[in-house]
């Protein structure tokens, strides 16, 4: 599945990982409607919000490139989205 280091989406400015060229990340954002904390069902995959609230979640794959960041995931049409530069 996905392999580290793990990046998490929130952090003080400036003083996280580096990301370099080769490096590919999964965007993983994760909205909930209640309490920000969430428990991981009996499955050991399922995540879910702690309080039973609706949440959403979303994934991207991006690839450093020497050219700007290159999203690798595809539409639903099975088109993959342009650089963005």
């Amino acid at each position: 599945m996905h392999e580290g280091p793990q990046l998490p989406n929130y952090g003080v400015p400036g003083r996280g990982l580096v990301l370099r060229v080769g490096m590919t990340i999964a965007l993983e954002p994760m909205l909930l409607v209640g309490t920000p904390l969430t428990r991981v069902l009996p499955d050991q995959w399922t995540v879910s919000s702690a309080d039973g609230s609706l949440t959403a979640h979303y994934e991207h794959t991006v690839a450093v490139t020497e050219n700007g960041p290159l999203i690798l995931t595809t539409q639903g049409d099975g088109s993959i989205p342009r650089r963005n530069a």
